[in-house]
């Protein structure tokens, strides 16, 4: 059987990477820009608080330049964005469980608070979702595009002669 490839790939698996990481980067975009204008200290490590969470002018800075990130991959879209959300949904996870140990040292240049920690895991896990949406199942359509590419895949490394 062959794939019409005129055919667009299943709308809705664009849709939830798309929304799902335009959502989550206004999010921190919005967050850091918050806090870059109140003009905290750089790498303070008490912080203060904004919107629930602790923050310095390191954390804020970094809070824009991903949530831009996760916008750029909004507006791109496809496999990117689906790449770029469960990228960053690994960075946050890793984040979080790194400064859940640096929390009370003076190595916390981020000002993490256990508020910021579970932030960070809830956000990591929501963009790993988003992002491997419609990747890692057995029943994807024959119009889904890592379908296709894991198909391809599979013919390529089969020794010649095998059953295809």
């Amino acid at each position: 059987m062959d794939l019409d490839t005129t055919r667009s790939a299943d709308p809705r698996l664009g849709v939830v990477h798309r929304v799902g990481t335009g959502l989550l980067g206004l999010v921190l975009a919005g967050f850091g820009a918050t806090s870059l204008f109140v003009r905290l200290p750089l790498f303070d490590t008490r912080g203060e608080v904004v919107a629930g969470l602790t923050t310095n002018g390191a954390l804020g800075f970094l809070s824009v330049a991903i949530g831009s990130l996760l916008l750029c991959a909004t507006v791109v879209g496809g496999t990117y964005s689906s790449t770029v959300s469960t990228l960053v949904g690994a960075g946050f996870i890793a984040s979080g469980l790194v400064n859940l140990f640096l929390m009370d040292t003076a190595h916390n240049i981020l000002a993490f608070s256990m508020p910021n920690v579970l932030f960070s895991l809830v956000v990591g896990i929501a963009l790993l979702t988003v992002g491997m949406y419609g990747r890692f199942t057995g029943g994807l359509p024959e119009d889904n595009p890592y379908r296709r590419h894991r198909e391809r895949r599979r013919r390529l490394r089969a020794p010649a002669g095998a059953a295809r």
